[in-house]
């Protein structure tokens, strides 16, 4: 061994000794080149720096510095970051561009200290080329920080909203106070001379003063009445007689400033991170590996997306070195992802670290490759109906059609919004004080926004009579708010006939559908559409249980196309309620806080229902999506709903024919209480004669052919027929006349005679 490390030592020096030479000998030889070839190297230098110099001025340190920059990025190894943080390295090139640009403008000399290119950037010493420099500023600006000028703009915008808003209100609130004061002078003082005649007329003393307080109430609640009256009408006069309103048919729309703006609660992002790191931590003393790689804060709940970890497995491995001393180190066997059911499993261990009442988690979020975990927000904020119109979103869709619904904000604090006409129907359910009827005001405060009269028509079911009833005077109300479920099963049967009726007339026309129908025809010519809301399913099954299933299924099925949509809610979603069949028929469903996990199962299919917070929180499932998506619903408050029926109930534009919503019998419904006839029912009814009726179900079975089920069926409906006609008799023979006792009070009429 020794003599093996004393040959490799002597090998080494050797080997140095030659490396020393050669290093040597080759500086000697290049400084011999360079002296004797300097002249030819200086004069190339020259030229090559004054073609540079004219081309690039001082911006040649701009050149450098790029081409150091794209070294480095190579020799890391991160060349992708240019294409991944594209925006950054565009604004810094624009920044770039604009400091070359001051350098041809900052001198005229010759050469200039920004070259030909930098004279190229800014075009000429004047403004444009001014302009020039400012605009590859901002677009620098807006590439490096988009965050920051998006964030500006909006701070912008609303300051110059909010100012706007207070004008009008000042301009709206002056008339109003003037007509508020002079109205009860002119009340009271009337009412004082009505008052006085009447008691000097006809009254005693005492009545006088009996009466007198009782007056004075009614004087003094009439100018208060007549002052709501008259704001709503200086509303009225306000926005919808302005030029700018939309007019449409002879109708004007109304403006989206009759909604109010509510500001919305912004979390602070040190909460959500210091709750981002219980979350890293929770998992990790479970012995989960996972990360937070997303924060979405909503207006109730806020998403955090966890991204699973990687379970390592190593070994330790033994070697010795050359040495021949054990050395020891960790070696990978295997590599697997974090399965999502661990994480899943840990709802509760989480919601206690969080101290949070309760949490959902969405495993996993669709389309994106996390676990969403939805925690309630300390402070919660409500989402109005104008902040979800006002969205991009929604503005899009109702480009398209004028049946896009706002239902509210997701997790994200992106608009929840859909089209009513594609959904075609929708199924509503929660526990009572969970938000239905709010919902469903949102719902119908968002059409009265688009629709007129002449677009679109309501019929409303209320049993609970105080719900839908303030829209009675709206003209898009085809009949008043039915508050009974007789009333209220009619209506049923009338749209059912209606549905016929309106695909008659579709194929008279020789059109599929009411969009085809209504492209060449314009205001009272048009086929409205009907929207059917029933604010509570429970009350009308229990009256009507089999006809409300069947109409209801029929009309889910076929009313589509000739544009009939139900909205159907109910606070009882049990599967005595929400059958299969109405299930099956109501694709697109929505669920608030629901009590067990049962009623969630039958109105989502799935749990996570009973796990909501309430007040408009819930779980929105539509068509076209695997997973229910959680939203905040839209809050319209019932001074907002005022507003928009006394905006529509102010116009007198033309009259709304109502529709003929006539009582029609059961029995006219087609399908209802009618199963098919058997084909083989007259067959059997000759055999059953030529008997004389006394047959069996196994007699029908061998001469018939059929299965023991349909003889039996068939042995039961002649069995029916038989003791209908021993009862009435039959129907061919004219029933004897049976002489009647003479009445004798009854002078005028002869006793009946018996025929002969």
């Amino acid at each position: 061994m020794v003599k093996k490390a004393r040959a490799t030592g002597g090998n080494s020096k050797g080997r140095s000794r030659w490396d020393w030479l050669f290093w040597t000998s080759l500086v000697i030889l290049i400084g011999l080149a360079i002296y004797f070839t300097h002249s030819v190297i200086s004069d190339w230098y020259n030229s090559v720096f004054d073609a540079i110099e004219n081309a690039f001025g001082w911006g040649f340190i701009f050149v450098a510095l790029a081409l150091v920059t794209l070294i480095y990025l190579l020799w890391r190894g991160i060349i992708s970051s240019l294409w991944r943080n594209w925006n950054r390295w565009l604004g810094a090139a624009a920044l770039l561009f604009a400091a070359w640009g001051i350098l041809a403008f900052s001198s005229q000399s010759d050469p200039n200290p920004g070259g030909i290119f930098g004279l190229g950037i800014i075009g000429a010493h004047d403004f444009l080329g001014v302009l020039r420099i400012f605009g590859l500023l901002f677009v620098s600006v807006c590439l490096i920080a988009p965050l920051m000028i998006l964030a500006t703009a909006k701070w912008i915008v609303k300051s110059i909203r909010s100012a706007i808003a207070r004008q009008r209100l000042k301009a709206m609130i002056k008339p109003v106070n003037v007509k508020k004061v002079e109205a009860p002078e002119k009340e009271t003082a009337h009412t004082a001379e009505t008052t006085a005649q009447t008691e000097t007329a006809t009254a005693p003393v005492k009545e006088k003063k009996a009466t007198a307080p009782a007056k004075e109430k009614e004087s003094a609640a009439t100018p208060a009445t007549k002052g709501l009256r008259q704001i709503a009408q200086d509303v009225w006069k306000k926005y919808g007689q302005s030029a700018g309103a939309k007019e449409v048919d002879g109708w004007r729309l109304p403006p989206i400033e009759i909604l109010d703006n509510v500001i919305e609660k912004e979390i602070g992002q040190s909460d959500n991170t210091q709750r981002a790191r219980k979350i890293e931590e929770a998992l990790k003393s479970y012995g989960v590996v996972g990360k937070v790689v997303q924060i979405n804060a909503g207006p109730t709940v806020t998403q955090f997306g966890v991204e699973p970890g990687w379970d390592i497995k190593t070994r330790e491995v033994r070697e010795k070195d050359k040495d021949g001393n054990v050395t020891t180190h960790t070696e990978e066997v295997s590599r697997t992802r974090v399965k999502v059911d661990r994480i899943t499993s840990l709802g509760n261990d989480l919601a206690l670290a969080l101290a949070a009442p309760t949490i959902r988690i969405e495993a996993p979020v669709p389309g994106k490759a996390i676990i969403g975990i939805e925690v309630p927000n300390t402070i919660s904020s409500a989402v109005s109906l104008r902040g979800v119109i006002e969205t991009p979103v929604f503005q899009k869709l109702a480009a398209k059609t004028k049946m896009t619904i706002a239902l509210g904000k997701g997790a994200g604090g992106e608009a929840g919004v859909a089209d009513l006409a594609k959904m075609p129907h929708l199924l509503i359910a929660g526990a009572t004080g969970s938000g239905k009827t709010v919902c469903l005001n949102a719902i119908v405060a968002c059409l009265l926004m688009q629709n007129t009269p002449d677009d679109l028509r309501f019929i409303m079911i209320d049993p609970k009579r105080v719900e839908l009833t303030p829209y009675n005077s709206i003209p898009q109300l085809a009949i008043p708010v039915i508050v009974t479920a007789e009333k209220a099963i009619e209506a049923l049967r009338w749209l059912n006939q209606e549905m016929d009726n309106r695909y008659q007339e579709l194929a008279k026309v020789g059109v599929r559908n009411i969009e085809g129908y209504n492209k060449t025809r314009t205001g009272k010519d048009k086929m409205p559409y009907i929207v059917l809301v029933i604010d509570e399913l429970a009350d009308l099954m229990m009256a009507g249980f089999d006809e409300v299933e069947h109409i209801l299924c029929r009309l889910a099925q076929l009313a589509r196309a000739i544009g009939i949509h139900l909205i159907v809610a109910t606070q009882r979603p049990s599967v005595d309620v929400v059958t299969g069949l109405i299930k099956a028929n109501f694709p697109t469903r929505l669920s608030f806080a629901v009590t067990s996990q049962v009623d969630s199962r039958t109105i989502l299919d799935s749990v996570g229902a009973e796990k909501l917070l309430g007040k408009g929180d819930m779980l929105y499932a539509p068509t076209d999506a695997a997973k229910p998506k959680r939203l905040q619903g839209c809050y319209v408050a019932d001074a907002e709903i005022e507003r928009l029926v006394f905006f529509w109930s102010s116009q007198q534009v033309q009259e709304v024919a109502p529709l003929k919503i006539e009582a029609m019998p059961a029995s006219n419904i087609p399908g209802t209480h009618q199963p098919p006839k058997d084909t083989l029912l007259e067959e059997a009814r000759k055999i059953a004669e030529e008997h004389d009726g006394q047959i069996s179900t196994s007699f029908l079975q061998r001469r018939l052919q059929i299965g023991y089920p349909r003889a039996a069926r068939l042995k039961e409906l002649l069995d029916e027929e038989m003791a209908k006609e021993n009862k009435e008799g039959p129907p061919s023979v004219q029933p004897p006349i049976i002489p009647m006792q003479h009445d004798p009070h009854d002078d005028d009429e002869d006793p009946p005679q018996v025929e002969k």
